[in-house]
């Protein structure tokens, strides 16, 4: 019952000006008495947890790991209080800053001992799972409670993203659960910030830049070699993103493929094993987060760069989302989001060579075509996105597929190219009853036509004109007068593999991506000549800068209405900008 010593003690343990020596002896002393530190001992083992044992010098840090050992080998039901001290190691210590009677405290972005201390945090973790085999279980929990909010600083991310990834080196066993965290966590940051927002915060930065920069010019004589100085700091504020939540994920994007990159390669050469390996646990995670998530914009390019690796591995995705596709258990979402990657990859990876791209379109063209015939003759062979959804997804696919890879397509044998292209048999496609055309996006349509028409493999514009017909517009009365509406994307479809516009992680993808090449006059003569209508002069952009036209749920067209299965009024970001609006 005498108190007065251990109180002593416990105040002693918290003297934050506690030296170096009198922490070796302590630990020592606790060292020889785990046995006595029970449940009952409790708040001493907390006091002792809290010592600031790893800014200290090399003799405390090796008694305290082995103090660690001690006590998680012999008092298991310490287990988690030690692994969420060493999980809050994770990021920089925080310091605490006051302006103006404000507590605006975040973390120490400055301190040099960061990769000391991590790597200290590291040797304790695995110090504690070499002796509790169960740590793992216990582990990923406390992982996910301390992963940092966003409006947390960028280093505390970088810091604990990076430290999360080291984890799954040395317990293998967490890998699969980490990497669904560090995405699912990088998914809400994506959808969260939308690339037209990205880009209009990068285009007010710009135009402030300038501004900043004219008025300040000729107030300044630089010297030439303090510019020469300056231009590392230039660079580097250049890369950054004027959107804060895209800053962030710029830099945990970077992180995932350098890590990727890590796992793949042993000594700068492809380890085909580990690939493998980690190539079936993202896409398990793929499965499970991304191809369920409407228009993400990033997050999604950790396959592209997987997949960049090895041919192999692209067909092995490609293979994976046709089993989605055309399986009819699947949702029909499912199935129009998996045709969407198909299509998005065939034409935007420089690393699939032709020989694959036609194998994949015989596959899908064959698919429709059967689907037309079990279906054109039926009760339901009318256009509906609700019965058809998939079919129409495929159909853009394949469309899609040919506007990027046509020239590759017909280059060296055009003989051979167009006999290839004729095989596919595209009139039955575009001429059937479900009638493609109107349900496509119509820049995509549009770019199909004119291309078909060049190679005269089929003439749409016929059907694309009667289509336009059918076309109600919906007016609708408001504070501003009244507006016309029409639906645009019925199948409320994205490009998952549009143009990737983080500046730091970009130059990652960039060497495997095939950008749009702007059709020649002669396209482009065939494209404007049936297309009058709202058609405008300035429509220079990249192919997928614009907008998908939103779809507004509120749109008659005749003679079926898609009130019924239009979705809610989500724009598809970065998609094809519309080349005509229907009356």
């Amino acid at each position: 019952g005498e108190t007065t010593d251990f109180e002593l003690l416990k105040h002693q343990l918290s003297d934050p000006d506690i030296k170096d020596a009198q922490i070796i002896n302590w630990l020592y002393e606790f060292r020889a008495s785990v046995v006595y530190l029970t449940k009952e001992r409790e708040q001493l083992v907390n006091i002792l947890l809290k010592l600031p044992w790893l800014r200290r010098s090399r003799e405390v840090v090796e008694e305290y790991l082995g103090f660690l050992g001690n006590l998680v080998s012999a008092q298991t039901v310490h287990l988690r209080p030690c692994l969420r001290m060493i999980v809050s190691q994770f990021v920089p210590a925080r310091i605490t800053i006051r302006e103006d009677d404000v507590d605006i405290s975040d973390s120490d972005d400055d301190d040099e001992n960061l990769s000391e201390n991590f790597n200290t945090c590291h040797r304790a973790l695995q110090t504690v799972a070499r002796y509790v085999p169960s740590t793992p279980q216990f582990l990923m929990p406390i992982l996910l409670e301390n992963f940092p909010f966003f409006n947390k600083s960028e280093r505390t991310l970088e810091c604990y993203v990076h430290n999360l990834l080291r984890v799954t080196v040395y317990l293998p066993t967490l890998r699969l659960q980490i990497l669904e965290l560090i995405i699912e966590k990088l998914l809400k940051l994506d959808v969260s910030t939308p690339q037209q927002d990205i880009e209009d915060a990068e285009e007010n930065a710009n135009n402030s830049d300038s501004e900043e920069k004219s008025t300040e010019e000729g107030l300044f004589d630089m010297e030439e070699d303090e510019e020469r100085k300056g231009n590392k700091v230039v660079s580097s504020s250049s890369e950054r993103m004027a959107h804060p939540l895209a800053e962030r994920l710029d830099i945990l994007m970077t992180i995932l493929f350098s890590y990727i990159k890590d796992v793949c390669h042993v000594n700068g050469k492809l380890d085909i094993n580990s690939t493998k390996d980690l190539y079936r646990d993202l896409v398990c995670v793929f499965d499970k987060l991304i191809l369920p998530t409407h228009a993400s914009c990033h997050v999604q390019y950790f396959m592209f760069y997987l997949c960049s690796f090895k041919l192999g591995l692209a067909e092995a995705f490609l293979d994976h989302l046709w089993k989605k596709l055309h399986d009819p258990n699947n949702a029909s979402v499912i199935r129009q989001t998996a045709g969407s990657y198909i299509g998005s990859l065939l034409a935007r990876a420089k690393f699939i060579p032709v020989v694959t791209v036609k194998a994949c379109l015989d596959l899908l063209v064959n698919w429709m075509h059967k689907y037309i015939d079990n279906q054109d003759k039926g009760a339901n062979a009318y256009c509906d996105v609700a019965l058809h959804g998939p079919f129409y997804s495929t159909c853009q696919a394949v469309f899609y597929t040919l506007i990027f890879r046509h020239k590759q397509l017909l280059d060296g044998n055009l003989r051979k190219g167009l006999s290839y292209l004729q095989s596919l048999n595209f009139e039955r496609i575009v001429m059937c009853q479900l009638n493609p055309l109107k349900i496509c996006i119509p820049s995509v349509v549009n770019l199909f036509a004119a291309i078909t028409r060049k190679y005269q493999l089929v003439f749409c514009y016929t059907i694309i004109e009667r289509n336009n017909r059918q076309f109600i517009p919906v007016v609708r009365s408001g504070s501003g007068g009244d507006l016309v509406q029409t639906c645009t994307n019925p199948l409320d479809s994205f490009f998952p593999f549009d143009p990737y516009i983080l500046k730091r992680s970009k130059k990652t993808i960039e060497p495997f991506y095939q950008f749009w090449e702007e059709l020649s006059a002669e396209d482009l003569e065939n494209l404007e000549k049936p297309i009058k209508k709202g058609t405008s002069e300035d429509e220079d952009d990249d192919f997928l800068k614009g907008e998908t036209p939103q779809n507004d749920g509120v749109v008659g067209i005749a003679p079926n209405s898609y009130e019924s299965n239009t979705r809610s009024a989500l724009s598809s970001i970065g998609s094809p900008p519309d080349c005509y609006v229907p009356f």
